[in-house]
């Protein structure tokens, strides 16, 4: 695991432990829409909304003030490019990009880029569209929607 001697992951933070199983032959291609160096992107696994993206520094990093010059260049373009992306594949009129990492469990920094739909109703709009976060796990997205999702996303951002 050379990555893991090299950046270090911190046990228990789900992020860091998707970062060591990206690589195996059965991780879910809703875990690596696009990998690069430096992040990462996956589709939300727990999300009742299609295309819900959270976009990962590959080091564990807790702080938008602790990324390097090279991660903090790297993000503006890259979350552009999945916003394009995410307008190309599931239609929405424009994302939201939202970061908190309060959770227990995922202080890892991560940004959620979320699609508002044309059609959102107005209730779950802006901060409250994480009401498609809070939703019972029955009406999550299945991993096979997931994953279907995912292929569209990383072909559209293998193509620049």
């Amino acid at each position: 695991m050379r990555w893991v001697r090299e950046w270090g992951v911190v046990e228990g933070c789900f992020s860091c432990d998707q970062e060591v199983t990206i690589g195996a032959e059965s991780a879910s291609p809703a875990e690596r829409i696009y990998v690069d160096g430096l992040w990462r992107v996956a589709h939300a696994f727990d999300s009742s909304l299609r295309g819900w993206l959270v976009v990962v520094p590959r080091r564990h990093v807790t702080s938008i003030a602790d990324l390097t010059g090279a991660e903090a260049a790297a993000l503006g373009p890259l979350l552009r490019r999945v916003s394009l992306a995410l307008r190309d594949v599931v239609r929405c009129a424009k994302t939201y990009v939202i970061q908190f990492g309060e959770a227990d469990g995922f202080a890892h920094l991560h940004f959620h880029v979320v699609p508002r739909m044309p059609d959102l109703p107005p209730e779950h709009r802006g901060p409250r569209v994480f009401h498609y976060l809070s939703r019972p796990e029955a009406e999550w997205l299945t991993a096979g929607a997931r994953a279907e999702i995912a292929r569209s996303l990383a072909a559209r951002l293998a193509g620049g």
